[in-house]
């Protein structure tokens, strides 16, 4: 029996010979560490047991294709005014259909070269009608645009779009280039990335419906790599060449229609980034200037002050017999 007790005695001991406040903390994070652990080795054992599912969207989704607009980079810019021009009249005939434009409204268009006769026009021939009030009546009404009006929506509210688009609500265009990975090369790719989901075959060569016969996409979706989950309730809106003219002379394939909208879908998401890319390399020079400057003055002020040592006071003695030595050498008595 003694045998028995000993290790719990042992134990016991130990922790009293630590003190309880000691014990207490000891015994605490030991159990802490504990369950820790076997969180840890439960987590693991459970993912080798049952890896997770390896989805579709994993292995067939993929990354927005290069796109190169005179708007990259530090010194981007809105100079190619004409395909800007041309980005807005896709949208207007192609886009606007479905989706708004909120945070745009028609005299901004100044900043893609319309006069104001032009835009006062575009605003007047706008196909959605502002909603309004009757003054004489006090009902809801409509009426024709004004180059202050933001671009009004195809829909009256999310209920009518919905229910125009197979419950799919279609997004605000307004930021689309900002609130989407990839920008403008996102929109471009997946405006060019529709495909025949039979037979598609991803970079490795696998063929999607045979990796995963349950993918094939639902009814009224739509095939798209370039989408999260592969299918998306928008129908492919550019659909041939020629589906809107322009009036430079561009030809009009669908791979340059898709350019030219996500360009002028830049511009709306930030029609101020030549005045905040022209403002920033003046800041930028400011700042190194003001830098060097300060580090030259540092080093005019402190260059007769940095590497001279300060004398410090002797520590003082800890011992009787350091303190009698101290008092000896200062000529101390007593």
């Amino acid at each position: 029996m003694g045998s028995l007790f000993a290790l719990p005695a042992a134990v016991l001991g130990f922790f009293v010979r630590l003190g309880w406040v000691r014990s207490i903390a000891l015994f605490v994070g030991g159990a802490f560490a504990l369950v820790a652990t076997m969180s840890l080795y439960s987590g693991i054992s459970a993912y080798y047991a049952s890896p997770p599912t390896v989805l579709a969207s994993a292995e067939f989704h993929l990354e927005p294709k290069e796109l190169a607009l005179r708007s990259d980079g530090p010194f981007g810019n809105f100079k190619n005014q004409a395909q800007l021009q041309r980005g807005f009249q896709v949208y207007s005939e192609v886009c606007s259909a479905c989706h708004s434009m909120n945070f745009v409204a028609f005299r901004d268009l100044k900043g893609l070269g319309y006069n104001d006769a032009e835009i006062k026009k575009i605003a007047s021939d706008w196909k959605n009608q502002v909603p309004s009030v009757n003054p004489d009546t006090g009902e809801a009404a409509t009426r024709k645009a004004l180059p202050s009006d933001h671009f009004p929506s195809p829909f009256l509210n999310e209920t009518q779009a919905r229910a125009a688009n197979n419950n799919a609500l279609p997004p605000d265009l307004s930021l689309i280039t900002k609130s989407r990975e990839g920008g403008a090369a996102y929109v471009y790719s997946l405006l060019t990335g529709y495909a025949s989901q039979a037979g598609y075959k991803n970079e490795d060569g696998k063929e999607l419906l045979k990796e995963f016969p349950d993918a094939k996409t639902p009814t009224n979706l739509h095939f798209n790599p370039y989408f999260a989950n592969l299918n998306l309730a928008m129908p492919p809106p550019l659909t041939s060449e020629g589906q809107v003219s322009y009036a430079d002379g561009t030809k009009p394939t669908v791979d340059q229609m898709a350019r030219d909208v996500s360009a002028f879908l830049v511009w709306t998401a930030e029609p101020n980034l030549e005045r905040r890319h022209a403002a920033g390399l003046p800041v930028t020079v400011f700042l190194l200037v003001a830098a060097l400057l300060a580090y030259l003055a540092c080093q005019n002020i402190w260059a007769g002050v940095k590497g001279k040592a300060r004398a410090a006071d002797p520590p003082a003695p800890r011992t009787p017999a350091k303190i009698r030595r101290a008092k000896g050498n200062a000529g101390i008595t007593g």
